[in-house]
């Protein structure tokens, strides 16, 4: 059985998700999918210029899945633009929110998405779990405001 895949973690959602080439016929006309994380990939590295880990860890992933992720999407849009295709960005795996949660029953500590609510420690299953960077980031503020 294949392992699930992580959701990659993205910092950009752009407005404009339609690119087409001028002059041809909308029959006449190939779209390539590109995928948000992929577009992220290439945000981080070509604009950012950031190195190679940097990225990965901002994406939450492998250094090895970042090469990938940016190498399809690299691909895809070489390809556009060789052939005069449209590009759509749309979908992929990803997710703009993940948190690093531990759980106060057992305190195994665990990645998620925090847009899920009501979610149980993997672990023993205690819904008694709290994302670190909220609780660390409470901390902070509260000894502030003292």
């Amino acid at each position: 059985m294949a392992r699930p895949i992580k959701p990659r973690r993205i910092e950009f959602v752009p407005k404009n998700t339609y690119f087409y080439p001028v002059g041809k016929r909308k029959c006449e006309i190939v779209e390539m999918d590109l995928k948000l994380e992929e577009l992220e990939a290439m945000r981080l590295k070509d604009i950012e210029k950031l190195s190679q880990e940097d990225c990965a860890k901002r994406m939450n992933v492998s250094r090895q899945t970042f090469q990938n992720i940016i190498d399809k999407a690299r691909f895809k849009v070489a390809t556009a633009l060789m052939n005069g295709n449209a590009i759509k960005i749309e979908g992929g795996n990803y997710t703009l929110n993940i948190c690093k949660y531990v759980c106060n029953t057992c305190g195994f500590e665990f990645e998620k998405k925090y847009e899920n609510k009501n979610m149980l420690c993997p672990n023993c299953e205690s819904n008694e779990i709290i994302c670190i960077k909220k609780s660390n980031f409470c901390k902070k503020n509260c000894k502030k405001n003292i």
